[in-house]
């Protein structure tokens, strides 16, 4: 049986994993608009030069390139945006978990729009993953060793983020079944679109400023944010793409959704965070019962 869906998607949880740190630190440092910008438009850069380089082909139809460019403004533009925010205020790794409510909002759109039946097995699943959730975003405000406290309104920013995530999966598994489209060709349209459109609003209402002068004078930054937009928009995204292209959506975003059980070693061994064994317990029922979701 053919796993590549299945790969990809636990690729792409390990690239998200490293990337959320990076730019939960960019975000604090610069902001998480002009983190949002600057990444996706230097993973605009960085995905032309791949299909340059290897000839992979931008022949799309005009209904691919319409659900592409709808999944990038409800996934980068929006989603995005408010995980940034969500980050900023409430740290990378409560963040990512709260994201772990993806699959159960991939799973109650798929309901609707790709006709994907939820059995009875797969509903408990989301009530243990939400319940996992919970465990997690309720725990004790100032845990040792935690520089980030439980902000309400960050948690609101991590489900609206959750939402557009989910909106994006299920438009852009449109444009993979409309016909034969390359991971990488996808994600540039989804990018460049989401660029084009954030980045005038954005110096419009000057939220936006000149990125030369700003990592000119902050190479920690530029570094970290070029680290991040390898792992995530180039990699991840793309990795993200070809899971839902071979896989089916709730399952793909099952298996994105390991990261919390990714980044709590992270957290643990690499940035010597003292965890709270709540927010082990909770990544571990709420990834859990992402999974069960999908049990035939």
């Amino acid at each position: 049986m053919n796993y590549i869906g299945e790969i990809s998607a636990l690729a792409t949880a390990f690239c998200w994993s490293i990337t959320s740190y990076a730019f939960t630190n960019a975000s604090r440092r610069v902001g998480a608009i002009q983190v949002n910008i600057d990444r996706m438009a230097l993973a605009s850069i960085l995905l032309f030069l791949i299909i340059s380089l290897f000839g992979i082909s931008l022949n799309l139809t005009f209904n691919q390139i319409s659900n592409l460019v709808i999944s990038g403004i409800l996934g980068l533009v929006l989603g995005d945006s408010f995980l940034f925010k969500s980050f900023q205020m409430i740290g990378a790794r409560l963040g990512i978990i709260i994201m772990a409510a993806v699959p159960v909002l991939s799973t109650i759109l798929a309901f609707f729009f790709l006709n994907e039946i939820i059995s009875y097995l797969g509903m408990f699943g989301m009530l243990l993953t939400i319940t996992g959730i919970l465990i997690v975003v309720l725990e004790r405000k100032n845990s040792d060793g935690n520089n980030f406290s439980i902000s309400k309104l960050g948690i609101f920013y991590g489900f609206l983020g959750a939402l557009g995530q989910a909106t994006g999966l299920i438009f852009a598994k449109f444009a993979f079944q409309s016909g034969e489209l390359n991971g990488f060709a996808a994600s540039f349209i989804r990018l460049f679109s989401a660029s084009i459109i954030i980045l005038p609003l954005a110096a419009t209402f000057r939220r936006y400023k000149n990125p030369v002068s700003i990592y000119s004078k902050d190479s920690y930054s530029a570094k970290v944010i070029l680290i991040g937009t390898v792992f995530g928009p180039v990699l991840g995204i793309t990795g993200s793409l070809i899971a839902i292209a071979y896989a089916k959506v709730g399952i793909a975003s099952t298996l994105m959704a390991t990261m919390p059980i990714i980044m709590l070693p992270i957290s643990r061994f690499y940035f010597k965070e003292k965890l709270d064994w709540k927010a082990i317990w909770g990544a571990i029922i709420a990834v859990a019962g992402t999974a069960i979701i999908f049990l035939r």
